[in-house]
C-alpha cells in the first residue's frame, strides 16, 4: 500500500507539473547547449523531494508506490530527459536495490541521503561485454582472509557516473553453478581508493545527462559492502530493480510522446500552406490521429503494468509489455511530429527535434526492446507448459 494519499498525491502531482511547465521546459535549450543541469533547477527538484519520490517515508522521500510513480514520471517525460535522469538512478535502478535487498545498517547509512539528494546512486551493472543480460559479467570480486573484498574490473554507459557519491556495483564472486548465478552486488563509495571514471560519454541526445566508464582497479571494500550480505543477491536485485525501472521507462515514454503531439497540434494549428492550416489536410490529420492513439494505448497500458506491480499479478511479463510498446510508441511518435513539423522539425530550436534524439535511447537502455521480446515470449511459452502440466 503506498504510503500516500490519492489526495496527498493530486498535490504532488500538480507541484511538479507547475515546476516542469512554468521552470523547466522554458530552459530547454539552455540545457540542452550546456550539457547540464543549472544548479538552481537541481536545487528546486531536491526541494520538491524529486531525489526521493520512489523511497520511503521512514528514510525522508515521499514514499509513492509504482502506480503514482508512474504518473509523476509521465510529467517528468513532458520536458528533456535530463531532468529525470539527474534523480533517476537514486528512485530507480541503484535506489530500489538498497529498498528491497539492503540490509537494516546500509539502508539506514544510505537512503536518507540519497533521498535528500545529497548523495547521488549510479547502478554500475553493464559492461562491454554484459549489456541487456548480466550474466556475462566480467567485473569480479574476490574475498579476502580478513573478510573484505577486493574488486577488479570496468563497467560503461553508466548514468550519473561522473557525480555520483555511491557506486552499486554488480561483481562476479565465483562461475554460475547449481548454487546461483554467482553475482553480488556491493555498495563502493566513489572515492574509495582504485575508483576512476573517465571523461562522460559524447551522445545523440539527452544532453545534460552524463554517463561515462567506471574502472574498479584493486578496490578494497569492507563485509558490510556487501548488499544482503548474500553472495547469490546480485542477479535477482538487478532484474528486479531493472522490471520495476521498466514500467518506469514506459511512463516516462508516454510523457514525451504526449509533449510530441502536443508541440505537433500546435504546429499544425498556426502553420499555414497556400493559406491553408496544414492542421486541416486530411494527410496531416491522419499523423495525429495515430500518434494520439499511441499516447492513450502507452498511458493506459504503462498504468496497467503498475497497478499489477503493486498487486504483486505480475511483475516480470508485464514490465518487458509496457517498456517494450510505450518506449517503440514514442519513436513512432517522435518520428512523426519531425514529419508534421516539416523542415523546421529538423531544426535545432525546435522542441521535437530534441525528443527525436532523447527517445531513440529508451529503446535501449534498462533491456533493448529485443531483451523484451525474449522476456515476454519465454514467459508466456513457460507459463502455457506449466498450464498444460497441471
Amino acid at each position: 500500500m503506498s504510503q500516500v494519499s490519492a489526495e496527498d498525491f493530486r498535490d504532488i502531482r500538480a507541484a511538479v507539473h507547475e515546476f516542469i511547465v512554468t521552470r523547466v521546459v522554458p530552459r530547454e535549450r539552455e540545457i540542452a547547449d550546456g550539457d547540464a543541469i543549472p544548479a538552481d533547477l537541481r536545487q528546486a527538484a531536491k526541494d520538491l523531494g524529486l531525489f526521493g519520490f520512489a523511497i520511503g517515508q521512514e528514510w525522508g522521500g515521499l514514499g509513492l508506490d509504482l502506480a503514482q510513480d508512474v504518473e509523476l514520471a509521465q510529467e517528468l517525460g513532458y520536458t528533456c530527459l535530463a531532468l529525470r535522469s539527474m534523480f533517476g538512478t537514486n528512485n530507480g535502478i541503484a535506489g530500489q536495490v538498497l529498498v528491497s535487498f539492503g540490509t537494516r545498517e546500509q539502508q539506514e547509512r544510505w537512503l536518507p541521503p540519497i533521498a535528500a539528494g545529497e548523495v547521488v546512486a549510479s547502478f554500475a551493472l553493464t559492461e562491454p561485454g554484459a549489456g541487456s543480460n548480466p550474466s556475462g559479467l566480467r567485473t569480479k570480486a574476490v574475498e579476502q582472509d580478513d573478510g573484505h573484498w577486493l574488486i577488479d574490473g570496468s563497467k560503461c554507459f553508466i548514468t550519473n557516473a561522473p557525480l555520483a557519491d555511491l557506486f552499486v556495483t554488480f561483481a562476479r564472486v565465483r562461475p554460475a553453478d547449481e548454487s546461483g548465478p554467482g553475482i553480488a552486488v556491493f555498495l563502493v563509495p566513489a572515492n574509495t581508493p582504485g575508483v576512476s571514471v573517465a571523461e562522460p560519454d559524447r551522445k545523440m541526445g539527452q544532453e545534460g545527462s552524463w554517463t561515462a566508464d567506471v574502472h574498479f582497479d584493486g578496490v578494497r571494500i569492507p563485509a558490510s559492502a556487501l548488499v544482503g550480505g548474500d553472495v547469490d543477491l546480485g542477479y535477482r536485485a538487478a532484474m528486479t530493480s531493472l522490471a520495476r525501472g521498466r514500467v518506469h521507462i514506459a511512463g516516462i515514454a508516454v510523457g514525451t510522446a504526449q509533449r510530441a503531439l502536443d508541440e505537433s497540434l500546435r504546429h499544425a494549428a498556426v502553420t499555414t500552406q497556400g493559406g491553408t492550416p496544414i492542421g486541416e489536410f486530411q494527410l496531416v490529420q491522419a499523423m495525429l490521429a495515430d500518434m494520439a492513439t499511441g499516447v492513450m494505448a502507452g498511458r493506459a497500458l504503462v498504468r496497467d503494468a503498475a497497478a499489477q506491480w503493486v498487486s504483486g499479478q505480475d511483475r516480470r511479463i508485464a514490465p518487458s509489455v509496457a517498456k517494450l510498446y510505450c518506449t517503440e510508441m514514442v519513436g513512432e511518435v517522435a518520428d512523426k511530429a519531425v514529419q508534421v513539423h516539416g523542415g523546421s522539425g529538423y531544426l535545432r530550436d525546435m522542441p521535437v527535434e530534441r525528443i527525436y534524439r532523447d527517445v531513440r535511447l529508451l529503446r535501449l537502455y534498462e533491456g533493448t526492446s529485443e531483451i523484451q521480446r525474449l522476456i515476454i515470449g519465454g514467459g508466456l511459452v513457460r507459463q502455457a507448459s506449466k498450464e498444460n502440466r497441471t
